[in-house]
């Protein structure tokens, strides 16, 4: 059996608060009325979800409403355009019924770009003629796995791009129950060595629940490595020390490894206020314990963590708790981005001042990244060829897998937020890649 923690803080009894509930907490009361009908609008259109953890421990309530964590978890007036946000107001103001503000709010939802990156044009396989709605392939070694049950968070962040998953249009949602067509697909696919489960969140699961799919995977010799996509560790670590199946998960965490599988906890942190309890680092040295690697992740985003000193923390801070610092990606084009987006160039000095700030040992993070229709795309700086004034980029994963470390050149361009908005240098009317990604199969 898995070791218990070092030290087991105790757990404040669990709640999460909704857009119906959310003036319960009593650190609410402090706001004006004006900041409480923001919220009401904008958590109309955007979800909001937050739970008792987050409201005791990591947001600092005298800085609200510029502390960090209450950005990330609280929704804002302008993280929807004025637009959007008067059109909402106008009908909350009115008094509207509950299927003119849910009629409004999905007509603005489709205008926010719920699908970026071709997830369903591309990523969406089919095994024996059945469209496979909880999984996408979009690189040859990795699938990404969604389990119906794994659907919800403990607290939902604002910049999420995976906000179509839990605003109850399930027609934009990934989710799929049939562990058997996973297997099936998998067999047919042998290039594929690695499932990520993402969400929502998997570790909302009960450990039963998670482990009937997982199971399954410990028989296949193709699969190498497990990934497990997670904010829990930053909004619910309890689920790992106190919950009543967290020795459950530590034991199915440990079967995992003892199969010879790797297993990766893939650790969503975006700020270092996050890594200041005592029950994350006590969740922290239990999963080590079994044998797994933390690997964390974060975008970069304006209001949360957009400078360079926040970001050496951060890395600094993972190393000493033992976890691997892997990826600074760019706000994704879509939901609340143009609130969140920071110009790829500003990014890429962020990136690079906080770089230097830390020794080898937290070199392991690669960014900035654009998780974009065609890979993940790196902006590696700005340089000047032959006079011109240049953004260097390069591919770290791409559909076609020979794209991967070629670099290629965009116009510069200080005001460009994202990938698709950039046009190539030296008069080229391409980038390398369109040609072939134009005709990719649908």
């Amino acid at each position: 059996m898995t070791s218990p923690p070092v030290h087991i803080t105790s757990p404040p009894k669990y709640r999460a608060y909704t857009l119906q509930t959310y003036r319960q907490v009593p650190q609410m009361n402090a706001l004006s009325e004006d900041e409480k009908f923001a919220i009401d609008v904008v958590g109309n259109v955007l979800p909001f979800k937050i739970n008792q953890y987050v409201i005791d421990h990591l947001i600092h309530w005298g800085d609200v409403p510029n502390d960090p964590i209450y950005r990330l978890t609280v929704p804002q007036r302008d993280m929807l355009l004025p637009h959007q946000f008067d059109m909402m107001a106008h009908l909350l103001r009115r008094g509207a019924s509950s299927d003119e503000i849910r009629k409004m709010a999905n007509e603005i939802r489709l205008d926010l770009n719920p699908h970026p990156a071709g997830q369903l044009e591309y990523n969406v396989p089919t095994v024996n003629g059945v469209r496979l709605t909880g999984v996408q392939h979009k690189y040859p070694e990795t699938v990404l796995f969604f389990p119906s049950q794994g659907q919800t968070c403990h607290a939902y962040c604002t910049f999420c791009f995976r906000w179509p998953q839990f605003v109850g249009m399930d027609e934009l949602k990934f989710a799929m129950k049939e562990t058997e067509l996973l297997i099936a697909y998998l067999r047919e696919h042998p290039e594929v060595t690695d499932i990520l489960f993402t969400g929502g969140d998997p570790m909302i699961m009960k450990t039963s629940a998670f482990a009937s799919y997982v199971e399954p995977l410990l028989e296949l010799d193709t699969i190498h490595t497990i990934r497990i996509g997670t904010k829990a560790l930053s909004y619910h670590p309890y689920r790992f020390t106190t919950d009543n199946d967290a020795d459950d998960m530590m034991r199915l965490f440990d079967k995992i490894v003892a199969s010879g599988k790797h297993l990766a906890i893939m650790g969503h942190f975006n700020h270092p206020n996050e890594l200041s309890t005592p029950a994350l680092e006590d969740a922290v040295a239990r999963i080590r314990n079994t044998g797994a690697q933390i690997r964390t992740q974060s975008p970069l985003m304006r209001h949360i963590n957009a400078d360079a000193q926040t970001w050496a923390r951060m890395w600094r801070r993972q190393v000493d708790l033992g976890m691997i610092p892997y990826y600074m990606f760019l706000a994704r084009d879509t939901g609340a981005q143009h609130y969140f987006a920071v110009p790829l160039v500003e990014a890429w000095h962020i990136f690079r001042e906080a770089y230097q700030q830390v020794s080898g040992i937290c070199r392991t993070v690669r960014g900035p990244s654009a998780s974009a229709t065609p890979g993940k795309i790196q902006v590696l700086g700005v340089s000047e060829v032959y006079g011109e004034k240049v953004i260097t980029l390069r591919f770290l994963q791409g559909r076609n897998p020979d794209w991967v470390h070629r670099p290629f050149f965009a116009k510069y361009d200080e005001n460009a937020t994202w990938v698709d908005e950039l046009v190539p240098a030296f008069g080229e009317e391409r980038f390398f890649f369109e040609e072939e990604l134009a005709f990719a199969p649908n």
